[in-house]
């Protein structure tokens, strides 16, 4: 019970605090007094844990450092970590439970801190009041003490005894302390050296520490130590001899003596990455050798020249390790106060694809140092001995890569000026790393550690490059924030524009020569601008993504599109995408785990196959041997094949016997360490373009179907077709007909409100859904082409609205070759309906009339006169039937072999596209072969001059029979029919020259049409 009565003031101290309650005998605070008591009698609770409150504490502080509040944070951490450190009053001990319980309290007791206003305090410490007063003498007062028999003794103590007995141990000659280590770690020491007395002075004791102690070669008071006194220590010693007396003016400087393990060290010390050395020294940014050392049993030239070699690697290193330091040295400028900043080098911070190589670098480096380690290690031990010839040995492959990893350097990063954009530098980082494992890769198996580094390198490179294609193809965005990829992201153009699809991305190429980005095209034109090898400047991009470029342009805006498109149409599908996507893998885990599989299947494979001839192998390599032994036994005159095969079969069962008779009569099969054993190239087709292709597949197929299904992309299509074409041929009679017949009244047509009418009245029979999309408008015409009245028409243009995204593929460009040859076919279809309305009887009517009233009013014989007029109208019946075999050709040729088979081959090659880059060039491709069979291409322009001037002649000649021919007019039919067979007799030969040629085999059915139409001469 006094247990708990120490604590009963605390504890109404907590209920008033916390409840509010101020007077005791209020009915309230005896309740909650008595809860309170229950809870801390008789309640357990868990103990605190304390690896949660520290992660609070940690986390605390990070969010104070995240919002910029570094005063507040290492308050936050200063006064968390002493009040850790001091010890409670009631426990005993750092860091304890009650220590956690206690913040864990605080805690919870507190509301967000990192919002709180804070401004730490200083604090006034308490003075601790020393009590003077003698207690010793006021007790003792009165008391008499026996003192002894020497009073001036003074009192004995433990402490006293321990420091006289560390006084007696030292020496000051020897300039030694003594040991004060602990219990278990001098019965370490002990087993360690059980040769060491108690006592320094011992010769023994002094000799193990010479031999342990490093002297301290590094000042310049250091002593000569002794070494062996044979010849080949003492080479340098002899050599100076030799030199002293061949050369009497020879002076040698005062050098410092080192051992060669004190070289080795340094030497690993210097690949390691240090800088401070006393063998190897940095002035400048360049390491070079001390000129003022000297080992005993080496030259000074001959030395010199070892470690000359050996500063070119450290040179390495160190160039190596600078860059790694500028590059990291950026995620500095976020550390918490206290840390050093490493100097930065680059202006801004570097982006991901060097981060990615310098953590490479980083991960092999580690390797490297760890093979370091390991022999300073066995030179600790001295279980071998460890010269420096045998570390250079041993370390060949590793400074040969290094030599590869300088190279790789020195052309990918320190040659690239740094002002240079962000991604010239890493598509030519990738290509240098790219082109050098191409390289060695076909050099075959004496480079296949090199390709091996090197592959790794790529792969940790590449990483940033296939998250941010991962990330497009994937989501729809193009996260490039440093604009180190090759394509760029054109923000000005919004997802729901008509050019989004053809200026939306600006794909970078890099010329080898100058080195400069340039834009070579945008994302619709890009392939066609990839191909061009022959060009002078040679560009070049990433070289990996060459085969697959095109797939990642068209698969990267197919998402955004299709983003764009879902989001318009389900705003909630968000989430979803985004709880799919946390089960999906990237594009890099999917290449590793490509990557994994196949070179697994290999070490299969090739463990298979070299399994199968194992004993086959075994018995030449018996045979080999047998025939080796012979070879000894007959030098010794014995002739015993069965000793041979015996001791053929016991040097078999040996694990040297390969070294002992190494002179080429033995293979000895090597295993293979190479991670692209075949081409690198083949690699990539296998491992990574497949899952982009896959990508582009799904993309471009979901886009393509939205577009046919939801958004009648097929249909708009069509409908361009019926109008344009005049495929709904039906409906457009309806409306040419009415312009026809009011140039045939000799009425003006050029009215919108009359031509829009016409057009809705002819549309909204057979085609109501589009009768709102479609227009007409008049454009101003060329005066020359007014008098022509063929040429009347041209300003006809007929416009369809097509809402977005289908007008990514029907564009405004699009429509104005659709109106070209839907001007063509209007005039075609206005020579026909001219002939076609002609009449026989009504000509001869016209013309017999008003010859039978010129003859009773005249003294002219009528059958004087009757023979001419009906031969000039046999003659006008004839040119009639000519013209329109003529342009019944043209008409034929048009309507059949140029739309509508074009049009069968358009559709079919809508439903294979797989893309709609794919379709919209298929689109575009159609207009332009109709546009050329159409004769409408500028280079045979004179064809369709010569096809212009039949159809003027035909509207001339139809407005000549309406008006009636006279005698007098006997010279205008004359100079038609002499006109139409100039040019009929023109065409027929251009025609046939351009058929034999094999240029326009699609003109063959016309040439002949017309052909059976000119008269024989």
């Amino acid at each position: 019970m006094a247990h708990w009565n120490k604590f009963e003031k605390d504890v109404k101290k907590l209920v008033q605090c916390v409840s509010g309650v101020r007077e005791e005998e209020d009915p309230d605070f005896q309740l909650a007094l008595q809860f309170a008591w229950s809870n801390i009698r008789f309640h357990r609770f868990l103990d605190v844990d304390s690896h949660k409150v520290t992660r609070v504490i940690d986390g605390i502080h990070e969010k104070l450092i995240i919002h910029s509040e570094l005063p507040k944070a290492v308050s936050w951490r200063r006064l968390t970590n002493e009040f850790l450190e001091l010890p409670l009053e009631t426990v005993e001990g750092t860091k304890t439970k009650e220590h956690y319980a206690i913040l864990s309290l605080l805690l919870a007791l507190s509301d967000s801190p990192s919002n709180s206003q804070y401004t730490e305090k200083a604090r006034q410490k308490e003075e601790v009041q020393h009590d003077d007063f003698d207690w010793g003498k006021y007790l003792m007062e009165g008391e008499e003490i026996d003192i002894g028999p020497y009073p001036d003794t003074p009192e004995w103590s433990e402490e006293e005894s321990e420091e006289e007995l560390q006084e007696s141990l030292s020496r000051e000659d020897s300039g030694i302390q003594v040991d004060k280590t602990s219990p278990e770690e001098q019965a370490q020491m002990k087993k360690a050296a059980p040769h060491i007395s108690s006592k320094v002075g011992e010769p023994e004791v002094r000799l193990w520490l010479e031999q342990h102690v490093v002297t301290q070669y590094w000042t310049n008071k250091a002593s000569k130590f002794s070494h062996s006194f044979h010849l080949h220590s003492n080479l340098a010693a002899v050599w100076e001899q030799h030199l002293y007396n061949s050369d009497p003016l020879y002076y040698s400087d005062e050098r410092t003596f080192v051992t060669e393990t004190q070289v080795i060290r340094e030497t690993l010390w210097l690949l390691s990455g240090v800088n401070k050395l006393f063998v190897y020294t940095l002035h400048d940014g360049k390491i070079s050798v001390r000129t003022d050392i000297m080992v005993a049993h080496l030259t000074q030239n001959c030395l010199r020249a070892v470690l000359e070699q050996i500063a070119a690697y450290g040179q390495v290193v160190f160039r190596l390790q600078k860059f790694m330091d500028e590059v990291i040295g950026h995620s500095s400028e976020s550390c918490p106060p206290g840390t050093l900043p490493v100097c930065k080098k680059f202006t801004e911070p570097p982006f991901r694809t060097y981060q990615s190589f310098v953590w490479a670098l980083h991960k092999y480096f580690i390797n490297f140092k760890e093979e370091l380690v390991s022999i300073e290690k066995c030179m600790i031990t001295k279980d071998e001995t460890v010269t420096l010839a045998a570390v250079l040995e041993k370390l060949a492959p590793r400074l040969s890569q290094l030599k590869i990893l300088h190279k790789v350097f020195s052309t990918g990063i320190a040659e690239v000026p740094h002002d240079t954009p962000n991604v010239i530098r890493a598509s030519h980082l990738l290509n240098t790393l790219y082109k050098a494992i191409i390289e060695y890769d076909s050099v075959g198996e004496a480079a296949e550690q090199t390709v091996s580094l090197l592959f790794s390198l790529w792969v940790e490179t590449v990483r940033p490059y296939l998250e941010i294609v991962d990330e497009w193809i994937v989501h729809g965005n193009l996260s490039d924030p440093a604009k180190e990829f090759i394509i760029q992201r054109n923000n000005n153009v919004p997802v729901n524009h008509r050019d989004f699809w053809h200026s939306t991305c600006t794909l970078y190429s890099v010329s080898e020569k100058t080195g400069i980005a340039e834009n070579i095209g945008d994302g619709a034109g890009s392939s066609c601008s990839i191909d061009q090898e022959n060009s002078s400047k040679q560009h070049t991009m990433v070289s990996f993504l060459k085969p697959v470029l095109k797939q990642i342009i068209m698969a990267g805006k197919s998402m955004q599109l299709l983003q764009n498109l879902e989001s318009k149409d389900n705003p909630g599908l968000l989430m979803q995408n985004t709880h799919r996507d946390a089960e999906r893998k990237s594009l890099y885990a999917l290449f590793l785990e490509s990557l994994q599989s196949r070179l697994r299947y290999r070490e299969d494979t090739e463990s298979c196959e070299h399994a199968v001839p194992e004993q086959q192998a075994t018995k030449e390599s018996l045979i080999k041997v047998q025939s080796i032994v012979a070879r000894h036994l007959e030098l010794e005159d014995v002739h015993d094949p069965l000793l041979a095969i015996n001791f053929a079969r016991l040097y078999m069962e040996q694990s040297d016997f390969h070294e002992r008779f190494s002179n080429g009569d033995v293979n000895v099969d090597r295993s293979s360490e190479s991670v692209t054993c075949q081409t690198f190239e083949l690699t990539l087709r296998s491992c990574l373009y497949p899952h982009i292709d896959k990508r582009y597949l799904e993309c471009c197929g979901k886009l393509m179907q939205t577009l046919k299904t939801d958004y009648k992309l097929v249909e708009y299509l069509q409908a361009m077709r019926n109008f344009f074409l005049l495929e709904a041929g039906e409906t457009m009679y309806d409306f040419y007909v009415a312009i026809f017949d009011k140039v045939k009244e000799k009425e003006s047509w050029q009215h919108l409100s009359f031509l829009n009418a016409r057009l809705q009245e002819a549309v909204a029979q057979h085609y109501p859904e589009d009768s709102s999309r479609l227009s007409i408008y008049l454009e101003n015409i060329d005066i020359v082409k007014k008098r022509l009245p063929v040429h009347s028409i041209d300003g006809l243009t007929l416009s369809y609205k097509v809402p977005w995204p289908v007008d990514i593929v029907i564009s405004s460009e699009c429509q104005k070759i659709y109106n070209q040859v839907f001007i063509l076919l209007l005039q075609i279809k206005w020579a026909k309906y001219s002939l076609d309305v002609l009449r026989f009887d009504e000509h001869i009517d016209a013309y017999e009339k008003p010859q039978a009233t010129l003859f009773e009013d005249s003294s002219w014989s009528f059958e004087a006169l009757k023979s001419p007029v009906r031969q000039q109208i046999h003659r006008m019946f004839l040119l009639r039937v000519k013209l329109m075999h003529f342009v019944n050709s043209l008409h034929n040729y048009i309507m059949t072999r140029i739309l509508h088979s074009t049009g069968l081959e358009f559709q079919h090659q809508i439903e294979e596209a797989k893309d709609l880059d794919q379709l919209i060039k298929i689109h575009y491709r159609y207009l332009s072969t109709i546009y050329d069979r159409c004769l409408l291409r500028e280079k045979i322009s004179f064809v369709k001059e010569a096809i212009m001037k039949v159809l003027n002649l035909v509207l001339m000649f139809a407005d000549r029979w309406q008006t009636g021919l006279g005698v007098s007019k006997i010279e205008s039919i004359e100079k038609m029919e002499s006109d139409f067979k100039n040019c009929h007799m023109f065409l027929v030969t251009v025609l046939n020259k351009a058929v034999c040629r094999g240029s326009f085999p699609h003109l063959e059915s016309l040439a002949s049409s017309l052909m059976a139409g000119m008269e024989q001469s």
